[in-house]
């Protein structure tokens, strides 16, 4: 437990890049992007499954380009299309690769480059930038608040399969705390939307479980206990931002679709 709360007091710098926003937090998100992905990758070569990390550098830089210069759906949809043509093109050596090749490529690039890019949309999201804290909020409010109950009332297994650890009790206690934390930030920074801060809340405690939980998934089927070692008792980027990569999107489909901008 100490060696989990000490490497969180290491995410303190975290909070500073949400403060400053804007650039930093735009830049901050691309090299987290990039490290992560390359721990995905790197995941799947214990699988003898060799994905392509500079074409995923290479999307991550065009989408991040493209946000910059001009956020056309167009071009997104460029975008889209380049990346599917590109992992396919991966395929060309044919006698040293394989189709799992391109198929890791494409998934790496898409579940963890764009996923990730959702963070600076909402940070661009105005009136409500500030929604980008509940992306962090759900995230690891769940995260904590779930090991505690877990530790605390813990019986029943929630996915033993998955990770053997979860129970549905630390499962409870993270969606309550999301909810809590979540309600507590919009009283206090966003009462204007103050209920709708306290479902996505709620939607962020399952949501972000979903996210570990998959995270979970690509581990065992690598046959790889954690994507790195980076961070003392949490392991690679990708361990600690895991839940992250779905409560971003959540948290910007939540504000386009229900709030509306």
């Amino acid at each position: 437990m100490k060696t989990r709360i000490l490497s969180g007091l290491i995410m303190l710098p975290l909070v500073v890049i949400l403060i400053l926003g804007g650039y930093v937090l735009f830049a901050a998100c691309f090299v987290i992007g990039i490290m992560a992905v390359r721990e995905f990758y790197n995941g799947f070569k214990a699988m003898d499954v060799h994905a392509s990390l500079p074409i995923a550098v290479c999307a991550a830089v065009g989408l991040y380009v493209i946000e910059l210069v001009t956020q056309e759906p167009r071009w997104l949809m460029l975008w889209f299309f380049g990346v599917v043509v590109a992992s396919l093109l991966y395929l060309f050596k044919i006698e040293e690769r394989k189709l799992e090749d391109a198929m890791a490529t494409l998934t790496g690039i898409f579940y963890i480059v764009f996923f990730s890019f959702h963070i600076t949309m909402v940070d661009r999201a105005e009136p409500y930038s500030l929604m980008v804290w509940l992306i962090v909020i759900t995230a690891f409010g769940t995260d904590i608040m779930a090991y505690f109950a877990g530790v605390a009332l813990g019986k029943h297994k929630l996915c033993p399969k998955i990770s053997p650890k979860k129970t549905i009790e630390g499962s409870i206690g993270g969606i309550l705390g999301s909810v809590i934390l979540s309600g507590v930030f919009g009283y206090f920074f966003m009462p204007e939307v103050l209920i709708h801060c306290v479902i996505i809340g709620v939607l962020g405690g399952v949501v972000s479980q979903f996210g570990d939980l998959t995270a979970s998934i690509f581990k065992r089927k690598m046959g790889i206990k954690d994507y790195g070692n980076l961070i003392p008792g949490h392991g690679g980027i990708l361990d600690r931002f895991d839940s992250v990569l779905f409560t971003g999107p959540m948290v910007y489909y939540y504000i386009v679709l229900v709030i509306g901008i």
